[in-house]
């Protein structure tokens, strides 16, 4: 008999491959360009069988958050970057809406205020790290402080440093202490997972458009945004460099092509899953004390 699932499972025993093609551990001569944002990993699936991979994922990876949070050891920060209209708030709202809220936050990081002006840049992202059991989403992170910082100085002239501390180098420095950070983060625990959500130019056009033309998508579009596409080659450089810079095996990045949504809806589903079922979690197994109080409850209800 031929194979029932057909394409859909072709694509589960593909993921790993795929996964491997897209995290860079090592990003020596790491290079943007030879990245195809339109890839589809040649899975060529129906709309129907993406959903139901997608859902597949989705319950996977809520069970494998019940056991993080029952287990009280790591925690996982799930690190979100793109150019405007490339899908972040979509894909967080699809790969992650079957968790238990009570185990998973999502930050969205915008301007920082006058208050977080006030301390130093890494700050407002520390204070929103997960706590261990918990899943922690940041969509936009400290990685601002060398993307659109670089390609606009005057941020880094409204964040307060003492004269001197803001040369030419401060963006090498920072990507620096950010893979120095992150290194931190990996020693105690929290699993640090960075995801580029990878957007050709010409989509990220069309997808204007489709804010522009559809009434129930005007409240998404930004005369901004339009204005920073003059910027999209600095803006490739900049995150070429980040990547560069803080890519490693304990802080992978992945390069995912965004062109296709269910696709990178799936990539970031399975690179999840495949993160959480390498840290071997378990339930918590009772000791004698804890199975001697479960008898005594059983005795004391009958």
């Amino acid at each position: 008999m031929g194979d029932p699932i057909g394409p859909r499972h072709t694509a589960v025993m593909d993921m790993n491959r795929l996964l491997k093609r897209y995290r860079i551990e090592d990003a020596k001569g790491f290079r943007l360009k030879k990245h195809d944002p339109a890839d589809e990993g040649g899975l060529a699936l129906e709309r129907e069988e993406a959903e139901a991979l997608l859902a597949t994922g989705q319950r996977r990876l809520a069970e494998l958050q019940d056991k993080l949070y029952a287990q009280d050891r790591w925690a996982v920060l799930c690190i979100v970057q793109a150019m405007d209209a490339a899908g972040k708030d979509g894909t967080i709202k699809h790969v992650f809406s079957g968790l238990n809220p009570q185990g998973c936050e999502v930050t969205p990081f915008k301007a920082p205020t006058s208050m977080e002006l006030d301390h130093d840049y890494l700050w407002r992202h520390v204070i929103a790290l997960p706590r261990r059991g918990h899943i922690g989403i940041h969509n936009r992170s400290w990685y601002e402080e060398v993307l659109v910082a670089r390609i606009h100085p005057e941020i880094i002239q409204r964040q307060k440093l003492p004269k001197g501390l803001a040369g030419k180098r401060i963006y090498d420095d920072r990507l620096e202490d950010i893979a120095a950070f992150e290194r931190y983060l990996s020693r105690n625990g929290v699993v640090v997972l960075k995801f580029f959500l990878h957007v050709s130019k010409e989509e990220q056009r069309r997808r204007f458009l489709a804010r522009i033309e559809d009434p129930a998508k005007n409240w998404k579009f930004n005369a901004a945004d339009v204005a920073e596409r003059e910027h999209w080659d600095a803006y490739q450089d900049a995150y070429e460099r980040a990547i560069r810079a803080t890519a490693a095996p304990h802080a992978p990045w992945y390069v995912v092509p965004a062109d296709r949504k269910w696709f990178c809806r799936l990539m970031v589903a399975g690179a999840m899953v495949q993160a959480l079922e390498g840290l071997q979690l378990s339930y918590p197994a009772p000791d004698a004390e804890d199975m001697a109080r479960l008898q005594q409850a059983r005795t004391a209800l009958g």
